[in-house]
């Protein structure tokens, strides 16, 4: 009698209103991927709603309550107000109808919603989503959804953990599930920040290296190439831009800044011991007369290659020893200034050092606090308006 009646519309009262009542749903969080900020659900409610027209005289049907399939009579259609796809799936095709009218059933949603989750403290983010529900109503015909309770269930779901999921409302007609997201900060800190400080952790040992010989500007290229290669392959697992920007892509740039500036700095105290000038290059100049000191040099020149040779006696024998002590005392000379130009430069690479270090020390204790500490706040709310 009940499946010819084939009542397939909204059940109407004199205000053309109906309650639907929800006493549970089950949520289940499937996904969150941090690069599309995308959250991917699932929700399995019990819904009880009256329909005059299905109850029955028991005096006349002496049953309390009969199973009709599902797809001849009206059902409710929930759906996920900020979601971007909806999918209503009924849990089996029959349901439960009493004799009174009320008619009980359960549904299974999923949803993918478009919740900007806030990921400015990442890897040591959380946050707080919603998931409005709401019943899709026909014209000036409304539907009511009443909710009652709500349970989350398997938490954990890959590197996001779903701590909580209260029934919360905006207002009396808008009702949503606040889902408590957290991300577990293990498997980024080992993979993103870890590399990262140590790192700059090697550059700050490479200052134990000697100026000359090449060694430390070799192995600070290294890093440099090292970090930006690093960056590559990890690019794929970086969040995504929103609202609240991720600090650590500030941190990786401060990285990149910090290596690439030692490496300079050490290249050019380099050149500093060597030459003891930060001029890179000479001008070209035309041959000039030669002076009294060039026509000195020139004799020294030649007394390098007659010393082996030379005899000590007579007046000459004076002429020649002054020569070789005034080359030998140029040989000192140019040492002496080498060894003040290697002091000089040995100086400024210790208070670089310094330098270095107290800011590498005070940035990483700031942006630490930062991700542990700050907040940005997140209108999770913009689609209703």
């Amino acid at each position: 009698m009940l499946i010819a009646r084939n009542m397939l519309s909204m059940p109407q009262d004199e205000n053309c209103s109906l309650l639907i009542y929800v006493p549970f749903i089950e949520y289940q969080t499937l996904s969150v991927n941090t690069r599309t900020l995308r959250l991917n659900s699932r929700l399995r409610a019990m819904i009880k709603w009256t329909d005059p027209q299905l109850a029955w005289d028991t005096s006349e049907y002496p049953y309390d309550a009969v199973m009709l399939p599902v797809d001849k009579i009206w059902t409710p259609m929930l759906q996920v107000t900020n979601g971007i796809s909806t999918s209503m799936e009924h849990d089996s095709n029959d349901l439960l109808v009493y004799s009174n009218g009320t008619v009980d059933h359960k549904v299974h949603i999923n949803a993918e919603i478009n919740c900007e989750v806030n990921l400015f403290n990442y890897p040591f983010a959380g946050d707080e989503c919603p998931v409005a529900i709401e019943t899709l109503s026909n014209g000036d015909c409304i539907t009511s959804l009443v909710l009652d309770q709500v349970r989350s269930i398997d938490g954990s779901t890959g590197d996001w953990q779903t701590n909580y999921a209260y029934l919360k409302k905006k207002r009396e007609d808008r009702n949503f599930i606040a889902v408590g997201l957290k991300i577990s900060w293990s498997s980024p800190l080992m993979t993103l920040l870890l590399p990262t400080i140590l790192i700059v952790l090697a550059d700050f040992v490479s200052f134990a290296l000697p100026l000359d010989g090449g060694g430390r500007n070799g192995f600070k290229v290294t890093l440099v190439l090292s970090f930006v290669m690093f960056l590559n392959l990890l690019n794929s697992q970086l969040p995504g831009d929103g609202e609240c920007s991720p600090i650590i892509r500030i941190h990786f740039c401060v990285c990149l800044v910090l290596l690439v500036l030692s490496m300079l700095v050490s290249m050019v105290l380099t050149r500093l011991a060597h030459d003891g000038s930060l001029i890179f290059f000479h001008l070209l100049k035309q041959p000039a007369p030669q002076s009294s000191e060039d026509i000195e040099e020139k004799d020294e020149e030649e007394l390098k290659a007659d010393i082996h040779i030379a005899q000590l006696d007579g007046p000459e024998d004076v002429q020649m020893l002054r020569k070789v002590v005034k080359f030998l005392q140029g040989l000192e000379d140019k040492q002496s200034q080498k060894e003040r130009n290697h002091m000089f430069a040995d100086k400024l690479d210790k208070i670089f050092f310094l330098f270095y270090l107290v800011f590498g020390i005070i940035y990483l204790v700031i942006m630490f606090g930062i991700m542990a500490a700050y907040r940005c706040t997140v209108d999770h709310f913009n689609f209703w308006y």
